[in-house]
């Protein structure tokens, strides 16, 4: 029986209506944004867990920088290690000329002075291996950074060793800093010898502890990595499947729109009573 009081079939039409408009405004969401769960109102638990983890993320990262600075520094004193070295070997070879015999006190004296000048650019170069205002190999104060992001009063950390390695007093090449190979040619061979063999062990302790840093930075990396597919998996949309969801909604959302118009005009058939 039609009634123009209540139009029961138009209240049932109207309530899919706006349930598939629902639907449909949810799966736009998801396309538009990517996200299944773009906010605490799609779904509170798995958003509070999936912001928890990228804090994580991000705190990942923060320790990534960390260590990038860390390897950095060391890398410009290893820079300067290979630079030192290098001269170390030139003087040994000043050293070992100087003892042939038939030389004259003027080439000994210029041996003397190649040396003196060559034995000055160890301490200019050690000097300007700084990175970040940290000095490994002028100083004895190393550094140390988070290795993960623990946190806490007892975090996991990685330290790298300084060394004064200056021909100064208290460096470790102080013996080089009165040879005169010009009088002791043997002696100064010796004592070059010893300080080639420190200086190395120094700089191959620095190239472990890089080797460290770099191993722990690739467990970041990989960890970063799976810890954001594990958010994609609480969050992400499968983008596939709404767009499917997407055609099936708007054909629905037709008709409804449909189905409503059609249950309104019924009360008209009252008016044919009428006539």
């Amino acid at each position: 029986m039609a009634s123009v009081n209540t139009n029961f079939g138009a209240l049932v039409a109207l309530q899919n209506l706006n349930s598939v408009t629902r639907d449909l405004e949810r799966t736009q969401s998801r396309i538009s944004t990517g996200l299944n769960v773009a906010s605490a109102a799609d779904n509170g638990a798995v958003f509070a867990i999936a912001q928890g983890q990228r804090a994580r993320v991000s705190s990942l990262s923060a320790v990534d920088d960390g260590i990038n600075r860390a390897v950095s520094t060391v890398d410009t004193a290893l820079a300067a290690g290979s630079a030192v070295s290098d001269t170390l070997n030139s003087l040994r070879e000043i050293a070992i000329s100087a003892q042939a015999g038939g030389l004259s006190a003027s080439q000994l004296t210029s041996l003397q002075s190649d040396f003196s000048s060559l034995r000055g650019q160890i301490d200019s170069v050690l000097g300007a291996a700084s990175f970040n205002g940290v000095n490994l190999v002028n100083s004895t104060t190393g550094l140390t950074v988070l290795a993960t992001d623990s946190g806490g009063s007892s975090p996991s950390t990685i330290s790298v060793t300084a060394a004064n390695l200056t021909t100064g007093t208290g460096g470790s090449l102080n013996g080089l800093a009165a040879l005169d190979v010009s009088t002791a040619a043997a002696a100064a061979v010796t004592a070059i010898d010893t300080a080639i063999g420190t200086f190395n062990g120094a700089i191959s302790t620095l190239g472990s502890q890089r080797r460290a840093l770099t191993t722990q930075q690739t467990f970041l990396t990989a960890l970063s990595d799976n810890v954001e597919r594990g958010i994609g998996n609480l969050v992400d949309a499968d983008l596939a499947r709404e767009s499917a969801r997407l055609q099936s909604l708007q054909v629905r959302q037709q008709l409804g729109a449909q189905a409503l118009s059609i249950a309104n005009s019924n009360a008209g058939i009252a008016l044919s009573f009428f006539r």
